[in-house]
């Protein structure tokens, strides 16, 4: 009779460039929708936990902010949470889009992870979108600038690698107890998901400043006696202008924005969902210490 495998846990934190797929490859190794995605840079504001049990390793997944330059005091705070996230991990792994290559913005965090001298993994994400012959020179030219343990080539989309990568960490992960419940997926409230969703339509449906300078903060969440959940919140953007455009002509804009996510919330959340929405105008939300405590970040000050 053999012994069982010892029980393992740690934390894996996914830092890297805004862009480089942290969210879809967190939402990827989980299975399941816990950060939101959008094709446009900085999407994820704060850091969230994803739940990975692979045999008898629990992997505590941290999506993390990208990291790049801060002008507000929101933008801080982020960059923030990315680094308190890689420095509370037992392990870190630098997601790179390999299309983009060693960037200014992936140099300076390489440059960042090997002062910190954390224990990290190299991930070459979006593999599937150019020249294998690119790989190997681009991993010379990363691991040159810090020691990476291991190295790993995936595409978060289609999933191509990503079970190598599951079962690396695994085995990677520290002795011990698991933290969570191994059915539990994450540890994010339902009010801050609910939030996330509706941000993420704003995300998708406007352009230039309007999602940088919008959030969006859940009023209240309950369940109702017929079991569907009602779901009040209030999108908070900069200036009139962008208020004008998220409510849309005749609220067209809005109504698209609730509808979609409120399908998706019921998705999520396998509930009937009655989502009811209101924009505000908050000149300077961004720079707002309870503002960013909504978002679950912490004020790094002026």
């Amino acid at each position: 009779m053999t012994d069982a495998p010892p029980s393992r846990c740690g934390y894996a934190a996914i830092v890297g460039a805004p862009n480089a797929g942290k969210s879809t490859l967190l939402n990827r190794l989980t299975g399941a929708k816990l950060s939101i995605v959008s094709p446009k840079a900085q999407t994820t504001r704060f850091r969230v936990l994803g739940i990975l049990v692979r045999g008898g390793s629990q992997i505590l997944l941290v999506d993390t902010p990208g990291i790049f330059r801060p002008r507000r005091r929101l933008d801080r705070a982020m960059v923030a949470a990315a680094w308190t996230g890689a420095e509370d991990a037992d392990l870190v792994l630098l997601l790179v889009d390999a299309r983009a290559g060693l960037t200014d913005p992936v140099r300076a965090i390489v440059d960042d992870l090997a002062r910190r001298r954390r224990p990290a993994w190299l991930v070459l994400n979006k593999v599937d979108l150019i020249d294998p012959a690119r790989l190997l020179p681009l991993t010379a030219e990363l691991t040159k600038l810090a020691g990476f343990a291991e190295v790993f080539m995936v595409s978060a989309t289609t999933g191509s690698g990503v079970g190598e990568l599951v079962d690396a960490l695994a085995a990677a992960m520290p002795e011990g107890p698991h933290l969570y419940p191994d059915d539990d997926l994450t540890d994010l409230p339902d009010r801050l998901l609910a939030a996330e969703i509706v941000r993420e339509q704003v995300f998708l449906q406007t352009r230039e400043e309007v999602p940088y300078g919008t959030t969006v903060e859940t009023d209240s969440f309950r369940t109702l006696r017929d079991g569907a959940i009602r779901i009040d919140a209030t999108i908070y953007v900069a200036r009139a202008g962008q208020k004008a455009i998220l409510i849309g002509g005749g609220g067209a804009r809005v109504r698209e924005i609730g509808a979609r996510a409120r399908a998706e919330l019921a998705r999520v959340l396998e509930h009937k969902v009655h989502l009811f929405l209101n924009v505000r105008e908050r000149a300077g939300w961004d720079e707002e210490t309870a503002r960013l405590k909504a978002l679950g970040l912490e004020d790094p000050g002026k």
